[in-house]
């Protein structure tokens, strides 16, 4: 099938597509016989009745947590619910991926929706852990995408257009996007816009965007140091990698909270950074670090290449390219605001000023790459809770289940406006650069 709109003409917001289709002055579709969108008190009633089994849907995921790569139980609970929903389903795509297609009773535009399934494998939680765990709130995300999928389902009769929900495996290991993407599901699908959310450090029933930022991507080097006095070489030249750094890792709440307060603020501490971190090994350094904006790769590895030059015999070498930024772009970040604004309440919103957390990363990035979308974060954080209950990798991470119905209220009504809207989103960055994990 066609697409309905081709994206020069979504972009002008000029042109109608279907037999007896025209575009109203409010961007609304109007045809005979279509009566009423769906609307978000509809939305919300059906939100109602679907919330507590939603929950323990969650509680059920959260209790058998699978690493990257590993999700086939997940992948099988996911199928169960979008077929038990109505929706055409196909399993195994770039890996345990799970794609569910949800069609409309009228026409319109094609949204896809992204939920990562995947847990936080023992070394990447803070202090570290014996097993995988959803520590980064992953099971949350599949909970509220299975919600919108089922309240869309369940007011089929009035949605425009198509929804493909994304279901990715292994995101922890930024491995997950590019295997999906590869299977060419969004050419496939003739996806035109895609979405996610995200767990993240605010209050229970607030979001928070990102226009012109989003979160670092991700670079790496090795270096290698000869000689008898290498491993003390090494040592020495890690610590000097390391202060190339302008944020520290956090190691009390009161920096988390410090973090969190910064990405606040405009033109703050976080607006520009390098995040470091430097090992010796015994003949070498391992580095990994994260920036923003991503054109500053160029000078770090610059001065990575510069500080191990200085150690005679020294090799260096980094990948090809970094993992990308992901770059929310500032025009569409501002138009789903407005739109949790008007559903939520004009308190459910705040704005970021920085990328966010400055040492995670997304591979969210793919997508956007490719077709325009939003990603914003999920508020969890229960009233009077530590932060590290809510700040995604901390082993005592456990967001407020409140949080589960507010963000498919939030977004059922978002995609639903998308598929049905005659403008596309603009694509591009709009403001600074950045993408990774």
């Amino acid at each position: 099938m066609e697409r309905a709109l081709s994206r020069r003409t979504l972009l002008a917001g000029t042109a109608a597509a279907g037999a007896g289709l025209a575009w109203g002055a409010s961007g609304r579709a109007v045809a005979d016989g279509w009566g009423r969108p769906v609307g978000q008190r509809a939305v919300d009633a059906e939100v109602a009745r679907l919330e507590q089994g939603l929950i323990e849907l969650r509680r059920d995921l959260h209790r058998h947590p699978e690493a990257p790569g590993q999700e086939r139980r997940t992948a099988g609970v996911v199928a169960r619910e979008l077929r038990a929903a109505g929706l055409a389903v196909t399993t195994g795509v770039g890996g345990h991926g799970v794609v569910g297609v949800l069609r409309g009773a009228r026409p319109g535009r094609t949204v896809a929706y992204r939920a990562d399934m995947d847990a936080v494998p023992p070394k990447d939680i803070v202090g570290g852990g014996r097993a995988a765990a959803h520590h980064c709130g992953h099971d949350v995300h599949t909970a509220v995408a299975l919600g919108v999928a089922q309240v869309l389902a369940r007011l089929r009769r009035h949605l425009d257009g198509t929804v493909v929900f994304l279901f990715q495996p292994a995101e922890e290991t930024l491995s997950g996007a590019r295997a999906l993407i590869d299977t060419g599901v969004l050419e496939r699908t003739r996806v035109e816009e895609i979405h996610a959310l995200h767990c993240g450090p605010f209050p229970v029933g607030r979001f928070a965007v990102t226009p012109g930022f989003g979160m670092p991507g991700q670079d790496k080097a090795e270096v290698t140091v000869s000689g008898p006095a290498a491993p003390d070489a090494a040592r020495r030249l890690a610590d000097e990698i390391g202060a190339l750094a302008t944020v520290p890792l956090p190691r009390t709440p009161a920096d988390l909270e410090r973090l969190v307060a910064d990405a606040l603020t405009p033109n703050g501490p976080l607006a520009r950074f390098v995040a470091v971190r430097a090992r010796a090994q015994e003949a070498g350094v391992s580095v990994s670090y994260r920036c923003w904006p991503q054109e500053r790769y160029l000078d770090v590895r610059k001065d990575i290449r510069r500080l191990a030059t200085s150690y005679a015999g020294a090799r260096v070498s980094f990948p090809a390219e970094p993992f990308p930024a992901m770059v929310c772009p500032e025009r569409d970040a501002h138009v789903l605001a407005h739109h949790l604004r008007h559903t939520l309440g004009r308190d459910a919103v705040t704005e970021l000023h920085a990328a966010f957390p400055p040492f995670s990363g997304e591979d969210f990035a793919l997508y956007l790459d490719r077709v325009p979308g939003t990603f914003t974060f999920l508020g969890v954080r229960a009233p009077g809770a530590r932060l590290t209950t809510s700040y995604p990798h901390y082993p005592d991470f456990a967001p407020d289940e409140r949080a589960l119905g507010i963000g498919v209220r939030a977004m059922a009504g978002w995609i639903a406006e998308r598929t049905h809207r005659a403008q596309g989103l603009t694509g591009g960055s709009g403001g600074s650069g950045g993408s990774g994990a």
